[in-house]
């Protein structure tokens, strides 16, 4: 077995969390050897009943049929040069990423842009005022394929003929939601569209968390256009914050239920944004010289 298929085997393994992957797979890197399992897990916390379920789970012809699945998908790991570093920063980077598209856009500068899928009028409005000159400056438009802001992003994106990135919560052969099925198939013919999801993963909702982990750490600057309270934006948001990046927000109605998320990101400390130039001064100027 060669590294890479280690890596994407590892990645498959549903008894163990993402971030103990990661561990096992610095620690083969260590030692220089993918083949002794139990010394693999010397030295790393793991009780003796997981070891044993992993050991079991890594023999299992279920796990054999999938690595045989996937492993002929197009695929990064943390150890391709094209990988970015400030995925590789974040707590639990994803051992693989899947992928459709042209991999140079994660060389760009990223904008995460996030908000409410029950975007509003003056949602479409903020974001058809700010992208387009975001976009003409070749900064990749990073987001999550959802209804509502990501998609509205994205389509703006794609008919500016900038860069868009989705980071999408199913396997590569499956799309959430339907209705952007086709934005998808575009994003991948013209973009980059990303997953850390195998072949055959249905979008189960504690998918869809984990995937705004990587668009937090794929941005350089991360954009809320529209978010209630306890919007999945502002998770993203928060993640953001975590990796150091920059978040700013775009101001709304006090009296609108889809703006108090983002005017208490900025009564926090968010910059607001008013203008495309606002988020062109979010994105360090170093990151224009290096595509």
């Amino acid at each position: 077995m060669h590294l890479r298929e280690f890596i994407l085997r590892l990645s498959l393994c549903s008894c163990l969390s993402r971030h103990m992957k990661y561990r096992l797979l610095m620690a083969a890197i260590q030692q220089k050897q993918i083949t002794n399992l139990a010394k693999l897990t010397d030295h790393l916390n793991i009780t003796f009943n997981k070891r044993m379920q992993w050991f079991d789970e890594w023999s299992s012809q279920e796990l054999r049929r999938q690595t045989e699945q996937n492993l002929p998908m197009p695929f990064i790991t943390p150890l391709d040069a094209i990988y970015p570093q400030r995925l590789r920063e974040i707590y639990d980077p994803p051992l693989v990423l899947y992928y459709h598209g042209n991999l140079k856009l994660l060389q760009y500068p990223c904008l995460a842009v996030v908000g409410s899928r029950n975007i509003t009028k003056y949602g479409e409005q903020a974001i058809n005022q700010l992208l387009p000159g975001v976009v003409s400056s070749q900064v990749a438009i990073v987001s999550g394929l959802a209804k509502g802001v990501d998609g509205l992003a994205h389509q703006i994106t794609l008919l500016d003929g900038g860069a868009a990135i989705a980071v999408i919560g199913t396997g590569l052969d499956g799309s959430y939601p339907r209705c952007n099925a086709f934005l998808q198939r575009q994003i991948a013919q013209y973009g980059l569209l990303l997953t850390e999801y195998p072949l055959e993963t249905t979008p189960y909702p504690s998918n869809f968390p984990e995937r705004n982990r990587i668009i937090a750490g794929l941005c350089h600057t991360c954009l809320v256009v529209e978010g209630s309270r306890r919007s999945g934006s502002l998770i993203t948001a928060n993640l953001a914050l975590q990796d150091n990046r920059n978040v700013c927000a775009v101001p709304g109605p006090i009296n609108s239920p889809m703006s108090l998320g983002t005017n208490e990101l900025i009564a926090a400390g968010a910059r607001p944004i008013l203008s495309s130039q606002d988020i062109l001064e979010e994105l360090p100027d170093w990151l224009f010289s290096v595509k």
